[in-house]
């Protein structure tokens, strides 16, 4: 990082730096990360009677305190190996901050002699809270389910087709398909901590019920699942492989239902953009499913990210770029839970929004 430069973060009209030192060592061997405010002088914005921007500081018997909902699993950023960051935290503010045990749900509390050191101490727990929500792995995401039956039986014919007439192409074999019970288009991935952002998430879902109905009048998309595309410049190197999914009549309603929920849970804070415009594809194939040629006591494994072996799709593509998987009509759109399966084989559904 360029110490002229800084990386900045803007929170609430406020710009803070971001300062990366190797002074924390967590379980996942993180760098902590150390941000300061670049703001106004002190005598501009901690004055007696400033609220904070974004909690309520109360005023008790013996000073000023304030309460900052935290999901459980990012105590540990807070509290620092032995309790470091905690430690230097009330040193720099002279406040007392107070944590939930590990695991326990609930509010961290700060409390201090003067407002403006809580305001304080209240920013760089938020700061902290941000910066390494950002580093969660996602646990859920929002998706138009294609496991309708006509869908998974043209793609099981699609995947009999494949390795009956392609399965001496380099790296082609059953383990790589997609599960026909989990065919289903990503719009946007969420990292929900707790129960609470989950419920959040999912009231805001249904928030969006009444543009999705405006957009498609109130009624089922009718949509055609037909070709098949790769994500790379290679087609002899491929990791993934996607059905093209289309509405019938032509109109780009799923493309600007993707795209309006993408940007209202965005906003929501619940979700971080990662493209212009959603990809709307349904993944028929990809090496993450391939398994693991050595099987342990738990089972067969999968194959991270650094180790997938491409498959050569040359042939696929030139046989069965045309197919025709089915069409469809979707009715929904789901909150669905990463690493879960429901009665129907679906990825288990935390909260959904109808089209009709």
């Amino acid at each position: 990082m360029d110490v002229l430069r800084p990386a900045l973060i803007n929170i609430n009209g406020r710009i803070y730096r971001r300062n990366v030192t190797k002074e924390e060592h967590y379980e996942e061997e993180e760098e902590e990360e150390d941000v300061s405010y670049m703001g106004p002088p002190e005598s501009e914005y901690l004055e007696e009677d400033e609220a904070c921007d974004t909690k309520l500081i109360e005023q008790t018997d013996k000073g000023y305190r304030c309460a900052i909902e935290v999901p459980s699993v990012l105590y540990k950023y807070i509290i620092g190996k032995k309790g470091e960051t905690r430690r230097r935290l009330e040193s720099d503010t002279k406040t007392s901050i107070s944590i939930p045990k590990q695991g326990v749900e609930g509010e961290i509390v700060i409390t201090g002699s003067h407002k403006a050191a809580v305001s304080s101490a209240v920013t760089r727990v938020e700061l902290l809270v941000e910066s390494y929500r950002k580093k969660q792995p996602f646990t859920h995401f929002l998706s138009f389910p294609l496991s309708n039956p006509k869908i998974q039986e043209g793609f099981l014919t699609f995947k009999d087709e494949v390795l009956k007439q392609c399965s001496q192409d380099h790296g082609v074999e059953g383990s790589i398909f997609q599960n026909p019970a989990k065919l289903h288009m990503t719009i946007g991935t969420l990292a929900l901590l707790n129960e609470t952002e989950v419920r959040k998430a999912c009231e805001h879902l249904q928030q969006c019920q009444h543009f999705i109905r405006d957009i498609t009048e109130g009624n089922p998309l009718t949509l055609e699942v037909t070709g098949i595309e790769y994500m790379n410049d290679d087609p002899g190197m491929v990791d993934v492989l996607y059905a093209k999914v289309n509405a019938k009549d032509k109109s780009d309603k799923l493309q600007l239902i993707a795209d309006r929920l993408v940007e209202h849970f965005v906003s929501a804070g619940l979700m971080v953009r990662e493209w212009d415009r959603v990809k709307l594809h349904g993944t028929v194939i990809n090496t993450l499913f391939r398994k693991d040629s050595v099987e342990d006591a738990g089972g067969p494994g999968r194959q991270t990210m650094s180790e997938r072996e491409a498959f050569d799709a040359r042939n696929i593509l030139k046989t069965f770029g045309a197919y025709r998987f089915g069409e469809f009509g979707l009715n929904t759109v789901l909150l669905s839970q990463r690493y879960s399966s429901d009665c129907t084989g679906y990825y288990t559904s935390a909260g959904s929004a109808n089209f009709s």
